[in-house]
């Protein structure tokens, strides 16, 4: 075996032709898992033989990045095989070499002494002092190849990444473990900033969503509905129905009707989404107070149409941020604990005698006028709220399943779920069939022109069909605000 020839022709082939994107796999990594499959195998007492097949596998293990990320191991060896005969390596030898490299695919599963070694040199840096050097070398590259996009959801899938992972040999049992988990440590408190700082961010953001959002319902309220009196569906509608009713100021009858409501939500939703709601209201009250009418129009159909719309913007913006204007749902799931009634039949109840009372006093008119208004808001929560995060559950049948599997975690960063089943049964040809993976992944809206043009980049036959999702939340799927 000429190891020696072959490291410079491998070596040459990394520092010429690698992308500047790897800045991680690179020949850096190379020869310290070179270094260290040496170090580890001299501990463990392996033969100068095996020490040479093993610097073989640790040369080639990530040769191919050459060609790509995906199935780089596959690739390593491939080039194994159409190369190591030229240095007088024997079929048995390439076989072993390729074991090893392949022992290195993650989750590793190395099956012999020797593919222990490899996979131990290879992520020897989680146990080392040299960690972050690393570590921040492998983040550059993921992200330059579009895999992780931001420093959170690397350092979390370090974590996790540290604590499912386990040295096989006893030298690196021995002497990495213990910094290891100082490494993960480290990781740790580093989330925990970062997790401090995106809260701060979160909290700013939902306050300025509140403020917005509540001013713009004033303004709905101040500037169309009650000029022309309309009415709106909810704790909204019997405050505008009141205040027509017994000219009562409509900001405090809004709070006084809302205040029982987040005193349920307290215990039925829970204290965070009453405490946003009370300041949320509270707030609306006071711009209804302090901020003067303006009159816009008196067109009907068009303060019913955009009376509504912006109403439903300032209630979708303050749900948005965890919060309510209008606490007819807390109503609805309290009712629903002493009756048999589903929420949705409760709110339609509330809503019809609310606009059955409208077109007995205000006439017939003004109540489908105000069924319009209430609509167009309801529409418009519906889009501010679900918005460009609707959700797309996404089923897809490939023969090249694998690598779109890889793609869409790696470079999508979506999670996935794979069901086993058959593929074919198709006219003429039912008797016909292969065991396939059904992919299934859940993306926004906004993702699926970008799902579907990976998909078919792998494969242009590939079966896809989606169905839209009405609230997801779990997994790695971006949180809605949680009550």
């Amino acid at each position: 075996m000429k190891y020696d020839e072959l490291y410079h022709f491998v070596i040459a082939e990394l520092e010429n032709k690698l992308g500047q994107n790897i800045t991680y796999h690179n020949v850096l990594h190379t020869r310290k898992v070179i270094e260290n499959a040496i170090y580890i195998a001299e501990k463990e007492n392996v033969s100068e033989y095996e020490i040479i097949l093993l610097k073989t596998a640790a040369l080639l293990h990530d040769v191919g990045f050459l060609e790509s990320h995906l199935n780089h191991e596959l690739l390593g060896c491939e080039f194994a095989k159409k190369y190591l005969p030229d240095f007088d390596y024997s079929s048995k030898e390439i076989e072993s070499i390729c074991d090893m490299i392949m022992a290195t695919k993650l989750p590793q599963n190395p099956q012999n002494h020797l593919s222990k070694i490899l996979c131990d040199a290879d992520l020897f840096y989680l146990g080392g002092d040299e960690y972050e050097f690393f570590s921040e070398n492998l983040f550059s590259e993921l992200k330059g190849n579009a895999i992780v996009e931001t420093k959170e959801i690397w350092h979390k899938r370090q974590v996790d990444f540290l604590n499912s992972h386990q040295f096989y040999t006893k030298t690196a049992k021995d002497e990495l473990e213990n910094k290891k988990g100082e490494n993960k440590d480290k990781v740790e408190k580093n989330t925990g900033h970062l997790k401090k700082k995106s809260n701060l961010l979160d909290h700013l953001q939902d306050t300025v969503s509140v403020l917005f959002g509540v001013i713009v319902a004033a303004f709905a309220l101040k500037s169309f509905l009650v000029p022309n009196h309309f009415f709106d569906g909810g704790v909204t509608g019997m405050s505008l129905l009141i205040h027509e009713l017994y000219h009562i100021n409509l900001a405090l009858v809004i709070v006084l009707f809302n205040l029982p409501l987040i005193i349920i939500s307290y215990f039925t939703v829970g204290k965070n989404f009453a405490k946003k709601t009370f300041f949320s209201v509270l707030f609306l009250g006071l711009c209804l107070w302090l901020l003067p009418p303006v009159d816009i129009t008196h067109d009907k159909l068009i303060v019913a149409v955009f009376g509504g719309a912006f109403l439903g913007i300032g209630v979708g913006l303050v749900m948005r941020a965890g919060a309510a204007l209008d606490g007819i749902e807390v109503l609805a799931l309290y009712t629903l604990k002493k009756t048999s009634f589903t929420i949705t039949e409760i709110i339609l109840g509330i809503n019809i005698i609310i606009f059955s009372i409208a077109a007995l006093k205000f006439g017939i008119e003004t109540s489908l006028y105000s069924v319009l208004t209430y609509f167009a808001a309801t529409k418009t929560i519906d889009y501010v709220v679900e918005g460009i995060q609707a959700f797309t559950g996404v089923t897809i049948i490939s023969a090249k399943s694998e690598e779109i599997k890889h793609q869409l975690v790696n470079k999508l960063g979506r999670g996935i779920t794979v069901y086993k089943g058959e593929r074919g049964f198709l006219p003429g040809k039912f008797d016909v069939s292969t065991d396939c993976d059904i992919i299934y992944t859940v993306v926004t809206r906004l993702e699926m022109r970008k799902l579907k043009n990976l998909i078919y980049e792998i494969d242009s036959e590939a079966f896809v069909f989606a169905n839209t999702i009405k609230e997801a939340s779990g997994g790695i799927i971006k949180s809605r605000v949680k009550h």
